[in-house]
């Protein structure tokens, strides 16, 4: 979604891993044979869509604190600052980052602009902290015709992505479609196809549509217990899709138990990403505006147990930001373990192509 954000008197918007389940596969499929890139001109002004696969050079200014009026601060709810990155370029597709995976080890990462662009790449640390971004590559997500969507359906606002395995799932929200993407067969050169959704899915409003995607894994060792009902599923989540009770509708697609559930929306946030925790816990990443209040974000973690056609599932609070902290239009969540055992949140944001918007990468360790 594109909204606005005020921030220091400026308008400033609210937008990260591959899942542990998924990733050993899925680094497979980033090894296997792809045709040679060769640097990607900055393009035509105006022009933020990309046609064909291009290196690109991504820029990374260190973020040393989160707090702006308490630069000591790290602790933050649940959790604690780790490292902050501002990512700039000149190549003109760079930008609007919407949803972003990560490998188990937090390097290796996909990403999807709201442009119809697939971003991978790898982060760059210096000990615990961030650095930088290398090996960055951009490509258009294709059809089933083996052509962008952007060129043959006018398809864009790519705004959620979802990994089983080496299969990957894409969200489009203006069209509320699902398209799915087997990396075995090239990778980001792989050929989308659509998945089908209920029909209740085509209905969510324009611009508040499918915003968030979470498969949930057949095995979760450290779940309880580790094979979950919704083994096999994936969970759909509108940005801000109301049910007759003003709550936010979601989906399970596929898996034993299809069908409809909701998510309790509460103080006006609507949801823009979520991640699945190894414990089995649900995070859900959610934003607000209002030209009076200004901007928030927050994350509440829900239980998956929970999770069933026709419920209503809700859980607490356990980080908020608002314009005092390094946020802009946050749009993407991951997680990841380290070798030490501490999990590590990354978030992402969509700048919308905008010269007064950042394209922040942010992390945090979960404490609590």
């Amino acid at each position: 979604m594109r909204s606005p954000v005020s921030r220091r008197h400026v308008l400033h918007g609210m937008a990260a891993g591959l899942s542990a389940a998924a990733s050993p596969r899925l680094a497979q499929a980033q090894g296997a044979s792809q045709p040679a890139l060769t640097p990607g001109p900055p393009g035509r002004p105006g022009r933020h869509r990309v046609d064909e696969p291009a290196a690109v050079e991504v820029n990374a200014r260190p973020l040393p604190s989160f707090d702006i009026r308490d630069r000591a601060r790290v602790r933050f709810g649940a959790l604690e600052y780790r490292s902050g990155l501002i990512l700039t370029s000149s190549f003109s597709g760079f930008g609007g980052l919407s949803a972003m995976r990560l490998d188990a080890k937090g390097e290796r990462f996909i990403a999807v602009s709201d442009q119809g662009t697939w971003f991978t790449g790898r982060i760059v640390y210096r000990g615990r902290e961030m650095a930088g971004l290398d090996d960055v590559e951009a490509a258009p997500l294709l059809g089933a015709d083996g052509k962008p969507i952007t060129a043959t359906r006018g398809w864009y606002d790519s705004e959620s992505l979802a990994l089983d395995g080496s299969i990957a799932y894409v969200g489009l929200e203006r069209v509320n479609q699902v398209l799915r993407y087997d990396f075995a067969k090239g990778f980001t050169r792989a050929r989308g196809e659509l998945v089908p959704l209920p029909a209740a899915a085509r209905k969510l409003p324009i611009n508040k549509g499918l915003e968030a995607l979470v498969f949930v894994p057949k095995v979760m060792p450290k779940a309880t217990p580790p094979s979950q009902p919704l083994a096999g599923t994936l969970i759909a989540l509108s940005e801000r899709g109301l049910d007759a009770g003003g709550n936010l509708i979601a989906f399970l697609v596929g898996g034993r138990t299809p069908g409809q559930f909701s998510v309790r929306r509460t103080e006006n946030y609507d949801i823009s990403d979520a991640v699945l925790l190894p414990s089995g816990d649900l995070l859900i990443l959610e934003r607000k505006f209002s030209w009076l209040g200004g901007a928030g974000i927050r994350i509440r973690r829900l239980a998956l147990s929970d999770i069933a056609p026709g419920a209503v599932v809700d859980g607490p609070a356990i980080f908020n930001a608002d314009l005092g902290n390094e946020i802009d239009n946050m749009e993407g969540i991951d997680a990841h373990v380290t070798a030490e055992g501490e999990t590590v949140l990354t978030m992402i944001s969509d700048d919308n192509f905008s010269l007064i918007q950042r394209n922040l990468l942010l992390q945090f360790t979960l404490v609590e």
